[in-house]
């Protein structure tokens, strides 16, 4: 998992990436395409075409980072194709990286109540 500090912000590139691309290109994207600054500390968030892939890069004061997640079942949840990037928080990406519809996670078990 991402060690995520408290307060860090999470961007995803909403639309498709083409996962062939390294930290350098992502980081261009976010510059270019996203009109951000991939060197603040926020973490950027893109999605392959088949949606089984997600690559995320963040620079943590000491260096640019990389990671990479492919689901073996299933999709990542993804806004409607459109240009830009979609602030989430840091319990949402999660959420998603462990394959859960992000936007509205529910609960598959209720607790026991004590009688």
């Amino acid at each position: 998992m991402i060690p995520t500090p408290s307060g860090v912000r999470v961007w995803l590139a909403v639309g498709h990436t083409d996962m062939r691309r390294g930290m350098n290109s992502l980081a261009l994207q976010v510059q270019q395409a996203l009109g951000r600054d991939p060197h603040c500390g926020d973490l950027y968030v893109f999605r392959g075409r088949r949606a089984d892939m997600v690559k995320i890069i963040w620079h943590d004061g000491i260096g640019m980072s990389l990671y990479t997640k492919r689901l073996e079942k299933g999709r990542f949840i993804w806004p409607s194709p459109a240009d830009g990037c979609l602030q989430i928080s840091g319990s949402q990406l999660a959420y998603m990286l462990d394959g859960i519809d992000w936007r509205n996670p529910q609960r598959t078990w209720r607790p026991e109540l004590a009688g």
